[in-house]
């Protein structure tokens, strides 16, 4: 990938990486919570074959400004900012884990800006039961992100807003659900209800567990390479 970048989106400045050639379509791939953009190194040669690759850090990560609020829609509130000041007007949105839920949201309040949608092991907006993360012991040095955003993040993935659910049905853009089977954290049975929810949703099961991206990265880019295949770009 480019070196690194760095990018006003609002509140917030937002580091990111870019890959492939700049006249093809564009592509996000937004991280999960405890990681940072790096985590998907391992399948960005493959996507960038056929897609410009932007893999931004999240606010509170990496090299993304670390401002101490935290939430779903704040991330995506950076996400929009993030795609204007970059000029992407329809992109792909690709989500592992909480980057999947800053991707829906982002394709319920901005339908015209997301062509499709690759959901990675993206926890339902049900109320779930993640333990409550507590900073490991003797770790006071860095973490490579913000300490206050896993709580915050963990919370709202155990306590959803209620709606989230109901408003699945008005995503309309094709929609890959990537589930990670029974080595998951999440209930298969929900993201199979997740995916059914959505009008033009598809389910795919990668039995290596949460970390899809990583554990199976070349069955992973197969998988989305076919899907985005029968998707207009832009």
């Amino acid at each position: 990938m480019d070196d690194l970048r760095s990018v006003d989106v609002g509140e917030v400045r937002l580091a990111y990486r870019v890959a492939g050639d700049p006249k093809s379509p564009p592509l996000i791939l937004l991280h999960g919570v405890g990681s940072d953009g790096s985590s998907w190194n391992p399948v960005v040669p493959g996507l960038a074959r056929e897609w410009r690759v932007y893999v931004p850090d999240l606010r509170g990560f990496g090299r993304s400004d670390w401002p101490g609020r935290y939430s779903f829609e704040l991330m995506a509130t950076d996400l929009l900012g993030f795609l204007d000041a970059l000029g992407l007007d329809r992109v792909v949105l690709t989500g592992h884990s909480m980057g999947g839920v800053v991707s829906y949201l982002l394709a319920l309040d901005h339908p015209d800006r997301v062509s499709a949608l690759v959901l990675v092991e993206t926890p339902p907006p049900l109320p779930q039961r993640r333990p409550e993360p507590q900073r490991p012991d003797g770790q006071d040095g860095p973490l490579g992100f913000d300490w206050p955003v896993r709580p915050a993040i963990v919370g709202q993935v155990n306590r959803p807003d209620p709606c989230w659910w109901q408003r699945l049905a008005e995503i309309t853009a094709p929609t890959l659900v990537v589930a990670g089977g029974p080595a998951s954290p999440f209930s298969q049975k929900e993201i199979d209800a997740m995916a059914a929810r959505l009008p033009a949703g598809q389910l795919v099961t990668i039995a290596v567990g949460h970390g899809v991206h990583k554990e199976a990265p070349e069955e992973f880019v197969s998988v989305v390479r076919r899907f985005l295949a029968g998707v207009r770009p832009g």
